[in-house]
C-alpha cells in the first residue's frame, strides 16, 4: 500500500509526486493513457516531435520557475515568441501592434477602425457584460470584429455577445490600442508596461521551453520518481472510487486485460476529470450531486500535424486563422518552439488545431479524411502546396478545456461541498477542479495538496483557493505561494441559449 495515490500522471499530479518524495513521502500515479504530461505531452511520430497545443513555460510563480529548472536543468532553453494573425489574406503581428496593423488593413479600413476606437472611448458601453461589449471598448468594434471575434468563437463555440467581459479582463486587461501605439513609439528593453510599470503579459517576447517539447519536462518528472520507488502505472483509468464514513480506501482502475486490482493508500489526489470522479464514486453520491456532476462540459480538441517537405516555413511559434471560411484556429510551426522537434533540416511540421464538441461530425472522422481537410485548409489560406505534405498525423485531445455555463459556479459549489466530506481526498489540476488552470496554476495546487498530505493538515492550503491568474495577467507581480479568491479562468455564457454551446 502506498502512503498516496495519485490519479493522472499530467502536471498537477506529476507535481504532487514529486513534492511529496522531496518531503519524504511515497506514491504511486495511475495514469489513464501510455505517456505521462496529459495536455502537456510531447508526441513523437517517428522522430518528429509536437505538442497538444502549444506550451510556453512562463510563471510569476518562483516557485514553479525553481521546480522546471530543477526537473530539466540545462535542457530547458530560452525561446523568441512570435505570433500573428492571418485575416484576409495578409498577417498581422499579435500581440497586436498599431501601425502593423492599421497600415495592413489599408487606408480606409485604417480610418474606419480609428473611427470606430475614438467613438469606443468618447461613447463606452457602460458596465460591459460580454466579451464583445469590453474588448470593443477596448479597441473599437471594427478592430474588434476583425482582430478577435471569429477566433474566440472558433475555440469556445459560443458567440462572442453571449460570453461573459470577466474573460477578455483576465486574458488582455492591460493591452489596448493605446498601449500597443506608445509601446510600438517608445520601446523600452525588458517586457512591455503600463504607464504605471506593470507588466502586459500579453507582450512578452521569449519564454522558457524543453528541448525537445513539454512532455521532455513530465517524462523527465516521471523518471526521477520511478528511481525513487514512486511508480506510474499506465492504462489504468479509475472506474471506481470505494469510500466509507468519509474516507476513500481503494481506488480500482480498468486495464486493458480488463481488471487490475485495486490500489489502497492513506491519502488520495485525483486529477481526473471532475465529473468522472463523481460518477466514479462507489457507493454513488446523493442523486443532486450526480445530476450536478453530469451538467459538467468541455470543450475537445484535434491536431492534424502535417509534415512538410520545406527546411523553413515561417518564423512564427503559432499563428491565430482569423479566416472564417476555414475551420482551422491556430496553426503551430514545431520547428520554430525547438529546431529539435524535427529530426532533420529538410521538413518541417504544422500542426492545424481544430476546436470541437465531441457530438460535432468532425470530432468521429477517420484521420484520412481530417489530413484531407487539413491539407486542403492549408492549401486554401496559402501555407503550404498539397505537393509539399510528406505525410499526415491526426492526434484527438477529449476534455482539453473545461466550459463554464451560467450554472457553472452552482455546480460546482454542489460538488466541493460533497467533496468536502472527505477527509482523505483532494481534488487538482485542470479537470481535477473543472478549472482552466495554465500549466503553473496546475502544477501549485500539486504543490499545496504534498504539502497538505505532509503535514497532516489539509486546510494549512485551500486548493480550491488557488488562483494566481490575475497576478499572472494583469498586476505583473512575481508569487511566491500564495492563495486567493476563486475567480472564473475561461469564458462563460451569459445566457444558455447561445449558438453553439453543449448541451
Amino acid at each position: 500500500m502506498a502512503e498516496t495515490v495519485v490519479i493522472g500522471a499530467g502536471p498537477a499530479g506529476l507535481t504532487t509526486a514529486f513534492e511529496l518524495n522531496k518531503l519524504g513521502q511515497k506514491s504511486v500515479i495511475l495514469e489513464a493513457d501510455r505517456v505521462v504530461g496529459g495536455i502537456s505531452r510531447t508526441v513523437n511520430h517517428n522522430g518528429f516531435r509536437f505538442d497538444i497545443g502549444g506550451h510556453r513555460f512562463f510563471s510569476k510563480v518562483t516557485l514553479i520557475n525553481d521546480l522546471w529548472k530543477e526537473i530539466l536543468d540545462d535542457e530547458f532553453l530560452e525561446r523568441p515568441r512570435m505570433s500573428r494573425i492571418f485575416y484576409r489574406g495578409k498577417y498581422f503581428d499579435y500581440p497586436l501592434k498599431a501601425f502593423n496593423a492599421l497600415s495592413g488593413l489599408g487606408p480606409i479600413e485604417a480610418a474606419r477602425c480609428m473611427a470606430s476606437y475614438a467613438k469606443a472611448r468618447v461613447f463606452p458601453k457602460p458596465d460591459p457584460q460580454s466579451f464583445e461589449d469590453w474588448v470593443a471598448n477596448r479597441f473599437g468594434y471594427r478592430l474588434y470584429s476583425i482582430f478577435f471575434k471569429t477566433y474566440t468563437e472558433k475555440v469556445w463555440g459560443i458567440p462572442c455577445k453571449d460570453i461573459s467581459a470577466d474573460w477578455a479582463a483576465q486574458r488582455i486587461k492591460n493591452l489596448s490600442l493605446s498601449e500597443a501605439i506608445r509601446n510600438a513609439l517608445f520601446p523600452k528593453k525588458g517586457p512591455a508596461r503600463t504607464k504605471d510599470g506593470q507588466v502586459i503579459t500579453t507582450l512578452i517576447d521569449t519564454f522558457h521551453y524543453p528541448r525537445y517539447g513539454p512532455g521532455q519536462m513530465w517524462e523527465a518528472c516521471q523518471r526521477r520518481l520511478s528511481q525513487a520507488a514512486c511508480p506510474t502505472v499506465y492504462d489504468a483509468p479509475v472506474e471506481r472510487v470505494r469510500h466509507t464514513n468519509g474516507r476513500v480506501e481503494c481506488v480500482l482502475p480498468r486495464g486493458v486485460d480488463g481488471s487490475r486490482g485495486e490500489y489502497s493508500g492513506s491519502h488520495f489526489v485525483s486529477s481526473m476529470p471532475l465529473r468522472e470522479l463523481i460518477l466514479a464514486m462507489d457507493p454513488p453520491p446523493p442523486p443532486e450531486v450526480l445530476a450536478a456532476a453530469s451538467r459538467l462540459r468541455y470543450r475537445d480538441y484535434l491536431t492534424v500535424v502535417l509534415v512538410v517537405n520545406k527546411p523553413e516555413m515561417f518564423p512564427d511559434n503559432w499563428i491565430y486563422i482569423h479566416a472564417p471560411e476555414v475551420k482551422v484556429g491556430r496553426v503551430q510551426n514545431y520547428k520554430s518552439w525547438s529546431p529539435a522537434m524535427v529530426p532533420n533540416g529538410h521538413q518541417c511540421t504544422l500542426g492545424l488545431e481544430y476546436f470541437l464538441w465531441d457530438k460535432d461530425e468532425e470530432w468521429t472522422w477517420p484521420d484520412d479524411r481530417l489530413i484531407e481537410l487539413g491539407i486542403r485548409e492549408s492549401e486554401q489560406i496559402g501555407l503550404i502546396r498539397r505537393s509539399d505534405v510528406a505525410e499526415g498525423v491526426v492526434v484527438r485531445m477529449a476534455k482539453a478545456y473545461p466550459i463554464y455555463d451560467r450554472d457553472y459556479r452552482a455546480t460546482v459549489d454542489v460538488l466541493q461541498r460533497y467533496l468536502r466530506t472527505f477527509n482523505n481526498l483532494q481534488t487538482i489540476g485542470r479537470n481535477g477542479q473543472h478549472r482552466y488552470n495554465n500549466q503553473d496554476h496546475s502544477m501549485l495546487t500539486g504543490v499545496f495538496a504534498a504539502r497538505n498530505i505532509a503535514g497532516g493538515n489539509y486546510a494549512a492550503h485551500d486548493i480550491w483557493s488557488v488562483n494566481v491568474e490575475q497576478e499572472y495577467h494583469e498586476h505583473g507581480k512575481v508569487v511566491q505561494t500564495k492563495t486567493a479568491p476563486v475567480d472564473r479562468l475561461v469564458p462563460s455564457a451569459l445566457n444558455s441559449s447561445g449558438s453553439g454551446a453543449p448541451r
